[in-house]
């Protein structure tokens, strides 16, 4: 028997013994904005679950979010079932750090980790913005309150030792409207976080004028050193228009998560419906193209890992 029809009768039995219907299982996956890569990831993970239904009874379905901060609270809330979030938001989460007042979180579950995606900090060539330090006096979108890229950027310019009040303008766009504030002149700079490559990115470089500013130097070399959740990354040169060379930047891993309440057989499903056929998963989005199952199950878990994942891990002899 498959792992993914075993995990089908382990959850028809689960069902059976609660008097509910295979048809009746629904899960809910929070992303991010229908711009960035959170959105499609989540997507491309609700398209091959959905695609062994008639087997599970598990149907999936994704949501559109505010980020990684708003997920892990709605994961809290009982609001979302799984959720794609930034590994550092992960991390602040489990230990009760800022942005989360509440608390660690004892029930956050880690199931695996995405793609790696780098702080982007987009300026228009007229702002006359070559490096963080140039900020200041500026407009810039920092991002949504309740997202990962406003705990990123609150990072970056506190690394490099500014806060928003240095700013002319603090702004939170809403990612789908980064674009056109940029290239609108509402804002001089936006900062987001996103995959390789992001559509908002190909968006706004192809729409108006626009620099990729290096992340690099003394200021970003201590933040990685006392941030193990960060790593440094590289926006290849080329990938996007007007900005041929390769442009250094950091930033997190993108991770899924979900609650300790969700059941194993739900957890096992989902990640047998990823893993099982992993190579058809890396076609759906370019951001997913270069996942390995040694990273996915290691890089940026640090809540603890769901059983029902720990079980198919162990099953392929990962763990």
């Amino acid at each position: 028997m498959s792992r993914l029809k075993r995990a089908a009768a382990m959850l028809a039995a689960s069902l059976a013994l609660t008097g509910a219907s295979a048809a009746s299982e629904f899960i809910t996956v929070g992303t991010g904005g229908v711009t960035g890569v959170y959105y499609p990831a989540g997507g491309a993970i609700c398209r091959l679950v959905n695609r062994g239904r008639a087997d599970h009874g598990i149907r999936c379905s994704v949501e559109s979010t505010d980020g990684s901060v708003f997920n892990i609270n709605a994961l809290r809330a009982g609001d979302l079932d799984f959720a794609v979030v930034q590994s550092d938001v992960q991390a602040a989460a489990v230990a009760g750090a800022p942005p989360f007042a509440d608390g660690p979180d004892g029930n956050l579950r880690a199931v695996f980790s995405l793609h790696a995606e780098p702080l982007h900090l987009l300026a228009r060539v007229d702002s006359g913005i070559a490096s963080v330090a140039d900020l200041k006096g500026k407009k810039v979108n920092l991002g949504s309150p309740g997202s990962g890229t406003r705990v990123l950027a609150d990072t970056m310019l506190a690394a490099a030792g500014l806060n928003p009040d240095d700013l002319a303008e603090a702004a939170s766009v809403a990612s789908q409207d980064q674009s056109h504030a940029l290239c609108d002149g509402d804002v001089d700079a936006s900062f987001w976080a996103a995959g390789l490559p992001s559509g908002a990115t190909q968006e706004v470089t192809s729409t108006c004028a626009i620099v990729i500013v290096p992340l690099a130097g003394p200021a970003v070399d201590r933040l990685l050193s006392e941030n193990p959740g960060y790593a440094a990354a590289t926006i290849p040169g080329g990938m996007y228009a007007g900005n041929p060379d390769d442009v250094p930047s950091w930033g997190p891993k993108a991770t899924f998560v979900t609650s300790a309440d969700t059941s194993d057989v739900v957890v096992h499903a989902v990640v047998s419906a990823v893993f099982d056929d992993l190579d058809a998963f890396r076609k759906l989005h370019p951001a997913l193209q270069l996942l390995r199952e040694t990273d996915m199950i290691t890089d940026g878990m640090t809540a603890q890992i769901h059983p029902g994942a720990l079980a198919y891990y162990r099953e392929r002899g990962w763990k």
